[in-house]
């Protein structure tokens, strides 16, 4: 086998910075090259990747039907079709009995992604029918730099329109007249700035909202009642909102709260009491949020009431209103709670048969319902969509994502534990394995993120039965910085706390070791994007703990992207990392940053993978990384990287594109393991 491909090194601060010059022909022959490394290094597995392919790929079932969402007078749902790469997106007629019944004679194929990728990168942004139904809006990114062409077509014509706007973020909301919509444009950084109205027809478009904050993302919706439109413009730590009725978009926006640092608030607008009211999530009395009513005529925040209490122990994450009831997700003690406040009736909490889940509302009913559909999934059973019943809490499961082939959920065991981290905070971690796996040491991929807040609620996966068949214990670690404990442990976890992220994952390493579930040699750690940050900085603090990582986009050149301003996004960053123009904020992000933190020690293999079109993780972080760790590490483990050259951020986008992806790691981590 050849040696892995050398990197030119400058002289400089930054010796491979020549890898940031997008599109350089010596460039694009150095990622080409470490691509063709990966294949070579990985020729012997090429049998068990096709293997593993077909295996995951065997569970799935290639046709079906998604749960139909009755809307007016039809019924919207999509199909998957074997050897599609894409869903297709159609509606028919809705029976009269009331029913969810499919009449395929009388279906209508609003959608067919297959037919627009061509066999290319699609990324299907807006998906919007009109309240008339007559037209369906839909936005799409055919590279993953997440730049989207908009588009109208006629559902009773067919004809198809491309609207003359450029850089545009993908969204599409319709204002009530069926011939009005609000898009969203992107500045140079990649940032939605600009909200713009739109009327069929017309030549061009009209600014109806502008925020200059670099901060700031703005974003359009449609209220839950239907009856009001919102404008929220967010930073990572403050917000304003802005709102209009949707039967007159032309009309003037209205300020429900004018932005003040640290407060944030997210309106929607329903029934409360019999009345048109303004419901709002607002954190102005404790970082856990409270939620205030106010009257629709009058949503300014001098008017808001106290509706639920601020709680100490419990984070308001989101509402949920129709016409029957008032919708409640709850955070506490790391599982997501559902409580319902019927109107006239008593607040009840939805009762669940696990103990570690996930759990949210779907949002795809009628205003009017008297019922709401609830996702819910564990690591051992996949996920159902469960209808409750809003007047009295009873729940039925409408729908069951199937696995084909032999499965038993009882056959796979899920658990939580606790590892302790250096200040003495307690850290959960969720774990699953075939029963017969527990009670012995076992390789165990340990997958983790923490940060933005963002929840590793536990999920079923199809793909993951491939390793737990082959005696793995998959774990999740809940470490400070993602939203798993509700705003405190999110900000415990960010600015000058974030150091708490790698110790508590190391923590729930050292636990997964000391408890005799794994040991190092059988550890592999997994993260993407900011966790990949994590599992950069994490094997440059503890190498020997680990015995392989997966990278996936991984933000690892923390401190080069972040002294950019020019770069997408960089600036609406400053709230999660710091500023680093700021001389405390720099040292601390190098103190961490994985790239100028590699260092001459040994390191567990590693595979790393980047893509080329990533406006939110430029290629190039993990390009550099691997180069600098291949020039400064003190052994020859595994180190493989890999661009993919028609994808963004979220990787590969069609479905089967996706289980190659995923049994090229599989198959990395078994062969590192000396298990195929």
């Amino acid at each position: 086998m050849s040696k892995a491909p050398t990197a030119r090194v400058d002289q400089g601060d930054d010796p491979y910075r020549w890898l940031e010059n997008r599109d350089a022909a010596d460039v694009i022959d150095y990622l080409k090259a470490e691509n063709a490394y990966l294949e070579e290094q990985l020729a012997e597995q090429a049998e068990l990747r096709e293997a593993l392919f077909h295996e995951i790929k065997g569970r799935i079932r290639e046709t079906d039907l998604s749960l139909p969402s009755p809307w007016g007078p039809w019924l919207y749902y999509q199909r998957t079709t074997a050897g599609d790469e894409y869903p297709r997106h159609y509606r028919c007629p809705r029976p009269v009995d009331g029913s969810l019944e499919v009449d395929e004679a009388a279906e209508q194929l609003l959608l067919d992604p297959n037919a627009l990728a061509n066999g290319g990168f699609l990324s299907l942004g807006a998906f919007s029918v009109s309240q008339d139904h007559n037209r369906l809006a839909y936005s799409l990114d055919t590279q993953g730099d997440e730049i989207y062409q908009l588009f109208v077509k006629d559902l009773q014509s067919g004809e198809i329109t491309a609207l003359p706007f450029e850089h545009c973020d993908g969204s599409m909301t319709w204002a009530n007249d069926s011939q009005t919509l609000f898009f969203g444009e992107l500045d140079e950084t990649h940032r939605p700035h600009r909200i713009n109205r739109y009327r069929l027809g017309e030549a061009s478009s009209t600014e109806v909202f502008h925020d200059s904050d670099g901060r700031y993302f703005v974003h359009c919706y449609r209220a839950s009642s239907d009856r009001q439109l919102v404008i929220l413009s967010h930073s990572k730590t403050t917000s304003e909102a802005w709102v209009l009725s949707a039967d007159t978009p032309e009309d003037t926006w209205t300020c429900l709260a004018t932005r003040e640092e640290e407060h944030e608030y997210f309106p929607d607008h329903g029934l409360h009491e019999g009345r048109w009211s303004w419901l709002i999530r607002s954190n102005q009395a404790g970082i856990n949020f409270a939620l205030y009513a106010a009257d629709e005529d009058r949503p300014q925040r001098e008017h808001w009431q106290e509706l639920v209490p601020h709680d100490q122990a419990v984070m308001l994450e989101d509402v949920s209103l129709n016409a029957e009831a008032i919708t409640l997700t709850l955070r506490a003690e790391g599982l997501p709670l559902i409580e319902v406040r019927p109107q006239g009736v008593a607040p009840y909490r939805v009762q669940l048969p696990d103990a570690v889940y996930s759990l949210h509302v779907q949002n795809s009913l009628e205003f009017t319902s008297t019922v709401i559909r609830l996702r819910y999934e564990a690591l051992n059973r996949p996920a159902q969509i469960r209808e409750l019943v809003l007047a009295d809490g009873s729940q039925r499961v409408l729908k069951e994502t199937p696995v084909e082939g032999p499965f038993e959920a009882d056959a796979y065991e899920s658990r939580r534990i606790w590892a302790t981290a250096p200040d003495g905070t307690r850290v959960p971690v969720s774990l699953v394995a075939r029963r017969e796996t527990f009670g012995k040491p076992a390789p165990l991929y340990l997958y983790g993120y923490g940060a933005y807040g963002h929840s590793l609620d536990p999920w079923f996966s199809h793909a993951r039965l491939s390793l737990l068949d082959r005696g793995f214990v998959f774990a999740i670690a809940h470490v400070r910085g993602g939203g798993d404990l509700g705003e405190a442990w999110y900000r415990a976890g960010k600015l000058e706390h974030k150091p708490n992220t790698f110790s508590d994952f190391i923590s729930c390493a050292e636990t997964l070791i000391a408890e005799g579930y794994t040991q190092p040699s059988q550890l592999v750690v997994s993260g993407g994007s900011a966790g990949g940050l994590l599992i950069g900085a994490v094997l440059n603090l503890r190498p020997e703990l680990f015995g392989a990582a997966i990278a996936e986009v991984p933000f690892v050149d923390v401190l080069n992207t972040m002294l950019n301003p020019d770069l997408p996004l960089t600036v609406t960053e400053y709230d999660e990392w710091g500023d680093p123009n700021d001389p405390e904020a720099h040292a601390r992000i190098k103190a961490y940053a994985p790239y100028e933190n590699v260092r001459a020690q040994d390191y567990p293999a590693i595979l790393a993978v980047a893509g080329y079109h990533d406006s939110r993780v430029q290629y190039w972080e993990a390009a550099k990384w691997v180069a600098r760790l291949r020039a400064l590490r003190t052994n020859d483990a595994l180190l493989l990287l890999k661009t993919e050259f028609g994808a963004g951020h979220g990787g590969m986008s069609g479905r089967y594109q996706a289980l190659k992806d995923v049994a090229l790691e599989y198959a990395f981590v078994l062969k590192v393991f000396s298990m195929a």
